[in-house]
This record gives C-alpha cells, sequence and structure tokens, in this order.
C-alpha cells in the first residue's frame, strides 16, 4: 500500500492529510472551503485516491494561507507515498471535457518541479480589488495550490485551458484532469522494471 500521513502546524494553519494512492476513490474532505471541499472529493473521486483532511486555518483573514497550505501537504503526501517511484508510468496526460471548458494537463514525477499554468479568471468580483470567487474560493488561490502541489511533491505540472466560458466548470475540469493525469503516472506499470530514468533514479 503506497500511503501517506502528514500533518502541518502553523500560526496560520493546522492542517491534517491522509493519502492511500491505490485506493478506491474516497475523499473525506473538510478545508473549511465548501467548493475547494467540493474539488478536493472530485479530485480524489477521479484519481481513485483515498484522501483524508481536516484543515482549520485563519479563514477570517481570506482563503489564501489555507488553500495554499493544504497543496503543500497535499504534495509532500505524494512525495511520501510514491517512495522511489521504481516501476511508476511517471508520465502522462489527460484532456477533460466538462461541459463548455476543455483541459489538458501534464505531469512527470521526475523530482524536478516546475509549474506552467497561466489563466485570468473573472468571475464574482468580491471587492475593489482584481479578487473574484466561485463561492467562497477565491480563484486566484488556484495557481498558489497548484505551484504547492508540484512543488511539494516534485513534479512536473503543465496545465492548459483549451477552451471555457463557466468558471465553476474550467475549475473542475483542471482538478478532474489532474486526478487522472496523476493516477495514470502514478500507477504501477507490470511492463516495466526498475526506475523510469537513465540517471538510474528520480
Amino acid at each position: 500500500m503506497r500511503t501517506s500521513s502528514q500533518e502541518r502546524n502553523t500560526k496560520e494553519t493546522q492542517i491534517k492529510m491522509t493519502l492511500n494512492i491505490d485506493g478506491s476513490g474516497i475523499g473525506n474532505i473538510n478545508s473549511g472551503i465548501g467548493f475547494f471541499d467540493h474539488m478536493l472529493n472530485s479530485f480524489a473521486k477521479h484519481g481513485n485516491f483515498d484522501l483524508g483532511l481536516d484543515c482549520k486555518g485563519d479563514l477570517n483573514v481570506d482563503c489564501h494561507h489555507t488553500v495554499e497550505d493544504i497543496g503543500i501537504v497535499l504534495g509532500t503526501c505524494f512525495k511520501e507515498a510514491l517512495g522511489n517511484k521504481e516501476g511508476i508510468n511517471r508520465y502522462a496526460s489527460f484532456v477533460m471535457p466538462m461541459d463548455d471548458a476543455l483541459v489538458l494537463c501534464a505531469v512527470d514525477f521526475s523530482g524536478r518541479p516546475y509549474l506552467n499554468f497561466s489563466y485570468d479568471f473573472k468571475d464574482e468580483r468580491i471587492s475593489d480589488f482584481d479578487v473574484y470567487t466561485v463561492g467562497d474560493f477565491e480563484t486566484e488561490t488556484l495557481r498558489e495550490f497548484l505551484y504547492s502541489v508540484s512543488y511539494a511533491a516534485g513534479m512536473n505540472l503543465h496545465i492548459k485551458i483549451m477552451d471555457g466560458a463557466n468558471t465553476h466548470h474550467i475549475i473542475e475540469a483542471i482538478f478532474k484532469a489532474m486526478a487522472n493525469a496523476m493516477r495514470i503516472a502514478a500507477s504501477k506499470n507490470p511492463d516495466r522494471e526498475g526506475i523510469l530514468s537513465t540517471k538510474g533514479a528520480l
């Protein structure tokens, strides 16, 4: 069983998370942010991961610290659960359609973190500044989450939004595409022996 259990405690957030990469798609999520819970449950379901999360964050400030720190812990869980990555596919890509949205996600569990993602969300403005939300989720924090996951996991992550008009659909397609790509990349390949690298290590 490729599993991990992590805790992160700061003055901004207190997080407990469990991950089973070889799970059955069960999510037990409490981030304190309703829309984010929905996205993480979708991530667990479509990745076939068992994911447990309990987070208490400084949501009286905003959701930035909570979203970012959950990304750090999720990436850390993947890094520990994958171990030396022997026998895994390592690479994968997935194109996810969701109504008007179409999103491509490509990943490489290379040990070299990198994020390629850029998109200007404009949904509901919550202040005089350029801050937009879907439900109680500030859309500008999505990039912070993706960055945190990729860097903590040591994962190369590319996300391209190919089409879409509805912000909810676009973000959900991102989470589902990422879940599927990470599931495939993390899967054991019975035809592969050892670690998929000429260096012999990832």
